[in-house]
């Protein structure tokens, strides 16, 4: 994988793209299962965690992965609901006009961490109801792994 990260229109044609009709307890399961798989397949070290309204539906902490994924997780998380945008759109984004989310916000990174690997779960028509998040690859990884498993999972595989 390339260390080049995406441009804001790139990351918001992905959020364009990556929406679903619905979204339930058993697609977490599905969406869950399927990155487990992926993570399995390249013995990444990752927490997983999806969940839907405040509501955990999915979480998984595999073989490599710390309790430090635990705090990531939180705390892209919150960027995602803050601002209804992937934690690495949010990241960009700052980039994009010169600063950093640090910076640029003031929020408290042991709450906040605009880092890729946190993106929102869309329904078309409703908007956000929900995040899924993976951590403990390299930033640009874990929305990597997110996005794939998005794909996969709206194509129906």
């Amino acid at each position: 994988m390339t260390d080049s990260f995406p441009t804001v229109a790139e990351l918001a044609a992905e959020e364009a793209e990556l929406q679903f009709d619905s979204f339930t307890n058993d697609d977490a399961w599905e969406l869950g299962s399927a990155l487990v798989a992926a993570a399995r397949r390249n013995s990444a070290p990752v927490a997983v965690e999806i969940a839907r309204n405040g509501h955990r539906l999915f979480s998984v902490a595999l073989t490599g992965a710390t309790p430090d994924n635990a705090s990531w997780i939180e705390r892209k998380s919150r960027v995602v609901h803050r601002f209804g945008h992937s934690s690495l759109y949010v990241r960009q984004a700052s980039r994009e006009r010169g600063t950093t989310f640090e910076d640029e916000f003031g929020l408290d990174p042991a709450l906040y961490a605009a880092h890729g690997g946190a993106f929102p779960l869309l329904v078309r028509d409703v908007g956000p109801v929900g995040v899924v998040v993976v951590s403990g690859l390299p930033q640009l990884d874990d929305h990597r792994m997110v996005v794939e498993a998005l794909r996969t999972r709206r194509a129906g595989g």
